[in-house]
């Protein structure tokens, strides 16, 4: 790995988004932090589910209990598995820009089906889905960076 390669590899990490990458090889050790990393706090709160009305409710007021969306689009992509991206680089649906996508939602897929491209340091990646199943949503836009692990389809497996 010379500089040149060195370089270009700062450049795509500060590009994708990515807090700290570390790439060991055989003789080689490089750790690259962009100083982008937010450090923010959130914290989710959910009701109770036997949650009883308030004492102080006024006579003839009535009280309707609410359903959760979360909790319906939890159980909702339970049911689902994810294709994850296995490596750090820009996701691409097309071989090339005048090619069709490799997938489509509704588009039923095997474990050897090509489902996208992750191009990394100049290298285009196909990604095969690794599950049978039909393809429910694409969760990345083309052309944007991907983490390692990031889901990028969600696949009905039944």
């Amino acid at each position: 790995m010379d500089l040149r390669d060195i370089q270009n590899l700062i450049k795509f990490v500060a590009k994708s988004g990515a807090s700290e990458v570390k790439l060991e090889m055989e003789d080689i050790k490089i750790t690259i932090k962009t100083g982008t990393e937010k450090t923010e706090t959130t914290i989710v709160q959910q009701a109770p589910l036997n949650m009883h009305p308030m004492p102080n409710v006024a006579q003839g007021e009535t009280q309707t209990a609410q359903v959760t969306p979360v909790n319906e689009a939890a159980k909702e992509a339970s049911k689902y598995k994810e294709i994850t991206s296995p490596i750090i680089g820009t996701f691409y649906r097309k071989p090339s820009p005048d090619k069709p996508v490799f997938v489509e939602v509704g588009d039923s897929i095997n474990t050897d089906t090509v489902v996208c491209m992750v191009e990394a340091m100049k290298l285009f990646n196909e990604i095969e889905a690794e599950i049978s199943g039909k393809i429910v949503k694409v969760l990345v836009e083309d052309g944007t960076p991907v983490e390692f692990g990031q889901p990028l389809f969600l696949v009905d497996p039944s």
